[in-house]
């Protein structure tokens, strides 16, 4: 396995293993896999629903906890600075650890400053490693990173041939900001993987799309963080550190690149409202079952 250096000097592997859509009954299987696998970052987040399942499976993998780079993300409806505090408390119960290697604000709405503050303040006291944020774009990031008290490390965002960020990367570079890829596949959207294009770089090296679309994340210095619940794929997914694309490779992949999102834009008002209704709607729900409305 490669690591990258965050800007605070924490080592995170270039490659780990996400669980987002893996069903709470999948979970602690797949976990399990990958850390057999040899995956030693692992990634969750409070709105995936299984941070309980990926504790599980650290605990019962026999992986001592300092090998294992711990990724959660702190919701929406969590942020503030009492509220995030709480619900990072909360997630290391949930995650059965006593310090998180990164956690991230997973959306650039709400109090994010008063959540930031409480990432500080909790990185200041030794329980989370590293800190950073998801789906910022390069204005937002800015601001946090000049006005915060510490900079962002992270910023893990949609990153994939059909989408390769190219200008969010120099500000994120420029700022000594690391970028991570989630869906690094882009899903398979667009037609990602049957591309003639991969196909053909692929059948250079003996290695499928997936591979060359990991190798070329890799050789652009981006974190990935792909999701199989299959044991034979997540082994292919680790494959990707004997070969190297040459120059050639990687510029026809840059040319694949359509400047615009798979999923969505977090500067669609219509999307940010929608956002807006799913949080309240998990609020009211959670209240009328007699829960905790902030949890």
């Amino acid at each position: 396995m490669e690591y990258i250096k965050l800007s605070n000097g924490v080592a995170m592997p270039i490659l780990g293993y996400g669980v987002y859509q893996v069903t709470k009954e999948e979970c602690e299987r797949c976990v399990l896999d990958a850390l057999k696998a040899g995956y030693r970052g692992i990634d969750t987040a409070q709105s995936y629903f299984n941070e309980e399942e990926v504790g599980s499976a650290i605990e019962k993998s026999g992986v001592v906890r300092e090998e294992i780079f711990l990724t959660t993300k702190v919701w929406i409806e969590h942020y503030g600075y009492e509220e995030c505090r709480k619900s990072v408390e909360e997630s290391l119960k949930k995650l059965k650890t006593d310090y998180l290697d990164l956690c991230l604000l997973h959306q650039p709405f709400a109090d994010y400053y008063g959540a930031w503050r409480a990432l500080e303040d909790m990185y200041e006291e030794g329980k989370i490693r590293a800190i950073g944020v998801s789906n910022f774009y390069p204005d937002r990031l800015i601001d946090l990173a000049s006005f915060g008290r510490i900079k962002p490390m992270i910023n893990q965002v949609e990153t994939h041939p059909h989408n390769q960020q190219v200008v969010a990367k120099k500000y994120m570079d420029k700022y000594g900001i690391q970028i991570e890829a989630w869906a690094p596949f882009g899903e398979g959207r667009g037609g990602l993987f049957e591309d003639e294009t991969l196909a053909a770089i692929g059948a250079k090296y003996g290695k499928t799309v997936a591979q060359v679309i990991l190798r070329w994340h890799i050789q652009r210095g981006v974190v990935v963080i792909p999701k199989s619940t299959h044991y034979e794929r997540m082994v292919e997914n680790r494959n990707v550190f004997d070969f190297q694309l040459s120059d050639e490779d990687m510029s026809q992949i840059a040319a694949l690149d359509k400047n615009t999102s798979s999923f969505f834009s977090h500067s669609d008002p219509a999307m940010v409202e929608w956002f807006v209704k799913m949080v309240n709607d998990r609020k009211e729900n959670k209240t009328g079952q007699g829960e905790d409305k902030n949890w």
